[in-house]
């Protein structure tokens, strides 16, 4: 994988969840323990990004507070948005800017599990637009039709469909798959193989050979 050099470490607070976040995907959080409602408050107020790392029990690093591990490879988050719910909770939505690698975590004294990480220069939203011409069609008529979907149309994605990297981080978030396959494609630092293991899961899915 392509990551940055290490003295280009920067030190984050991280958010062990049950979904893996993309460069350019979004999510809508519900934010109901102290820990993470101070870290959304500052995060607010200064901007500072925030790590979300994929649970994965038995492998990885220990998720604060919890019998889980947190898988190595993560996206840095940023809050787009946010409002309280009827439920009272904080709601926030958060999209993903750059992946990372963690290289060292420990829990801090807030009960947050903090990391070192080390930023990927290539799969992050401000990296040189990959063009792939009709190479594959097939997964960008995939992604125009789940765009369509209501529930994908409300998170008003800004999709460049002439960039390879684009295609693969939504369709790797949006096609239904095991949150291990999901991992997989973050993982994967070329946007080729990226896009190349989404056509083969869509023909697992529909069954061709």
């Amino acid at each position: 994988m392509s990551f940055a050099k290490l003295e280009d470490v920067i030190t984050i607070p991280l958010f062990p969840l049950r979904i893996v976040l993309f460069p350019a995907g979004r999510h809508d959080l519900q934010i109901f323990e102290r820990r993470y409602i101070d870290m959304v408050t500052e995060s607010l107020k200064s901007g500072t990004p925030f790590g979300i790392c994929s649970i994965e029990s038995g492998t990885g690093e220990r998720a604060a507070g919890t019998q889980h591990s947190v898988n190595r490879i993560g996206t840095l988050a940023r809050i787009i948005d946010w409002n309280q719910l009827e439920n009272g909770l904080l709601g926030i939505t958060i999209e993903g800017t750059t992946k990372f690698r963690v290289e060292d975590c420990w829990e801090a004294d807030s009960d947050l599990l903090m990391a070192k990480v080390v930023l990927s220069e290539r799969d992050t939203i401000d990296s040189e637009p990959v063009a792939y011409g009709d190479d594959f069609g097939e997964l960008v008529e995939v992604l125009r039709g789940l765009e369509e979907h209501p529930l994908v149309a409300e998170k008003n994605f800004a999709i460049e469909y002439d960039n390879l990297w684009h295609l693969g981080w939504h369709l790797s978030e949006l096609i239904p798959m095991s949150e291990n396959s999901r991992q997989a494609l973050l993982e994967l630092d070329d946007p080729w193989a990226r896009a190349e293991s989404l056509m083969q899961l869509l023909k697992d899915l529909s069954g061709e050979d």
